[in-house]
């Protein structure tokens, strides 16, 4: 039997400590909490309660594992637990690098003791996944809808028994957008049974509607969509009392006077039923950030006339703004500070769960053990690739802050029979920099790395820093405001030594910049050489 939070059986340990960012910290300690509650790249977030708990997930784009699963009791404290998709179908198709594709925005719903998750991928079509827990396992992919340009699907369970979906365009696939569709859905929400009808045309007053989330309450249906453009749009609501229309409109959260740009396309939530306080409503969504990514921001949310304003409303007209500071949820208890973890010090048989992969991963990349260390095996770059942009094999994580440093002790053992096998640090955007250990014949150098505009397949600039005596070295990278990045090596672990001029970080494709490790080589052999990462550790800046 599980239990009700992480999903560990009976015979587990218990829960240890949650991990706590030196970084970032939403829970300000004194009932209250500061905006975002996730600082970091957790794309077009969807949320849903299941009794005292609950569970948001975001897009991931073609990173492996993919689909990943927060938890939280009072929607301030987040904890990673894990995705929802291991490997992305189709399987060979992700295997290369796929910049922008994949998971798009998603939507998880509770019905009936199971978590359904429906994903878009805007080349394939509508998939669903669904587990007991959100911990996992989760099921295999099921294509629900095959076409291409179907994105940011809903599900609704209604009433009556019927199952619906709502879903927007994206008109780079489907030659249209700024239209919201909705089909009806098999019973078991496995297969989309009609053509369904356009809902709402947004082309006049709301341009580039999209992710649309549908919810029925008080009779009426809601469609909470964003429109008007990522970095500078704003969250409609449209409702109906019939789930084909008409239905009305209103914006109900914009930027306001505020410097929360484009604040939009989330997730409505209500509290649990608490003795003697009110059930309150919430609403999460994103803000746009560029090389940060797309950071999640909570707003309390009421209903007036049946219409929900979100955010505060200082001139009462019922279209609110975001807050930057505001009392928790009043959910009916004090839960731990938590945040998702970016340090790992590699002493599990397993990478902690903010690392993804470019692609979907082979089993002979990397390995970890008990003795403490990650090792990853070098892996020859495909025949394609222009540069790092295009290797699958490069472990990442998101940034969690706008300030940080991060920083990794690592050991390179590189292959007597191999030349230019290398190892190191990358901050990957579609401008890259990289900090690395390279072999040649007559021993090891360090190499500083620019790709300028890497996304258009340009090379990467080199610059030699230095012959080093062995391959233990410490790389680091110091992140400040503005997205400013400088690297550092030490061969000691005290004193540093700034490598090249410092790098302006660029957001990927629809995704923020990410900060990873990498091995690779140009040739191919009988074997590899390998590097072992003691730790990664993410620290405040000195």
């Amino acid at each position: 039997m599980l239990l009700p939070v992480y999903g560990w059986t009976q015979n587990a340990p218990a829960n240890p400590a949650p991990y706590v960012s030196k970084v970032w910290v939403s829970d300000q300690g004194n009932g209250t909490y500061k905006n975002p509650v996730l600082n970091a790249d957790y794309s077009d977030p969807d949320a849903c309660r299941a009794g005292q708990d609950y569970y948001i997930i975001a897009s991931s784009f073609d990173a492996v594992p993919g689909l990943p699963v927060l938890h939280s009791r009072d929607l301030v404290n987040w904890t990673l637990i894990g995705h929802a998709l291991k490997r992305q179908p189709p399987l060979d198709h992700f295997a290369k690098t796929q910049h922008g594709n994949g998971v798009w925005a998603p939507a998880i719903r509770y019905h009936k003791n199971e978590f359904y998750i429906y994903y878009p991928d805007p080349d394939f079509g509508v998939y669903m996944v669904k587990a007991t827990h959100p911990a996992g396992p989760w099921s295999e992919p099921v294509l629900v809808e095959s076409g291409k340009g179907l994105i940011d699907p809903c599900p609704l369970w209604d009433d009556d028994g019927k199952v619906y979906l709502v879903h927007g365009w994206a008109g780079s696939r489907a030659g249209i957008k700024s239209i919201i569709t909705v089909k009806q859905l098999s019973p078991d929400g496995t297969k989309v049974i009609d053509e369904g009808a356009i809902v709402y045309d947004g082309h006049e007053t709301d341009p580039t509607i999209e992710g649309p989330k549908i919810y029925k309450r008080n009779g009426y249906y809601y469609l909470f969509a964003p429109a008007g453009g990522v970095p500078t749009g704003w969250q409609l609501v449209l409702r109906s009392k019939n789930i084909y229309g008409p239905y009305e409109r209103r914006i109900v959260l914009d930027q306001g006077k505020t410097p929360v740009n484009g604040p939009h396309q989330g997730a409505w939530v209500d509290t649990p039923p608490v003795k003697g306080k009110p059930q309150q409503d919430w609403f999460l969504h994103f803000q746009d950030k560029e090389a940060y990514g797309r950071v999640v921001h909570l707003q309390p949310m009421r209903w007036i006339n049946d219409w929900p304003v979100i955010g505060v409303d200082p001139d009462g007209d019922g279209k609110g703004e975001p807050v930057l500071t505001y009392a928790k949820p009043a959910v009916g208890a004090t839960y731990p500070i938590a945040t998702p973890a970016e340090s790992d010090e590699f002493n599990d048989l397993k990478v902690g769960l903010q690392w993804q992969w470019q692609a979907n991963p082979k089993g002979t990349w990397m390995t970890t053990s008990k003795l403490g260390f990650l090792r990853l095996y070098s892996w020859k770059v495909p025949e394609e690739a222009k540069n790092l942009w295009d290797v699958p094999n490069v472990l990442m994580q998101k940034l969690p802050a706008e300030a940080f440093t991060a920083t990794t002790k690592m050991t390179f053992t590189a292959n007597p029979k191999l030349e230019n096998e290398k190892a190191g640090l990358v901050l990957m955007g579609q401008s890259y920099a990289s900090l690395a250990i390279r072999s040649r014949k007559d021993g090891l150098e360090l190499v500083y790395g620019v790709c300028r505009k890497a996304v258009d397949g340009k090379p990467e600039a080199e610059q030699v820093l230095a012959k080093l005596p062995n391959g233990t070295i410490y790389l680091r990278m110091r992140m400040t405001g503005g997205a400013h990045c400088q690297f550092s090596y030490s061969l000691d672990g005290k004193s540093y030594t700034a490598a090249g001029e410092p790098f302006q970080a660029e957001p990927g494709k629809w995704i923020g910049a990410k900060m990873g490790l990498f091995c690779t080589r140009t040739t191919q052999i009988n074997d590899s050489g390998f590097a072992d990462f003691d730790w990664f550790r993410v620290e405040p800046n000195q």
